[in-house]
């Protein structure tokens, strides 16, 4: 039987469901990194280290490392406006605080649960060694 509440109520559901996924797709295409973000993103980042991908740290993390870009692991990073809301979306981050405490601990992608178990096998000397210099130097071991 075809009830006219049933219907309705499918109805509802379907267009409900068009709608969350519509919100959805427009929300993370416009927070999606696109070649321009990258680039931006090489550049300002890329011309002192290695450009890590975004997915190694959360957004939250990052959201600290932009808001601390005056005491970038000891030295000023700081970047205009615009190349930051670039840098920004090409890393997943929403809206910056205006201020990042200034006890905020950095984070460090060498100390995160996956760098660890993934390089858990490498002795710490290997880090170390004058070839490498230390566990952030990604480009040392992993080429291409």
């Amino acid at each position: 039987m075809n009830h006219p509440i049933h219907s309705t109520l499918i109805t509802i559901a379907v267009r409900a469901l068009g709608a969350v996924l519509t919100i959805a797709t427009a929300s993370a295409q416009a927070a999606a990194p696109t070649p321009a973000t990258a680039s931006t993103y090489q550049e300002e980042c890329g011309s002192c280290h290695t450009a890590y991908p975004a997915r190694f740290l959360k957004p939250a993390d990052w959201t600290t490392v932009l808001g601390t870009l005056e005491r970038h692991y000891g030295a000023d990073a700081t970047i205009d406006p615009t190349a930051m809301g670039a840098v920004a979306r090409h890393l997943g981050v929403g809206t910056l605080p205006a201020q990042v405490s200034s006890a905020a601990t950095l984070p460090r992608i060498t100390r995160s649960g996956w760098f660890v178990h993934e390089h858990d096998e490498i002795p710490a000397a290997t880090f170390k060694s004058p070839a490498v210099g230390s566990a952030a130097n990604c480009s040392a071991c992993h080429t291409g």
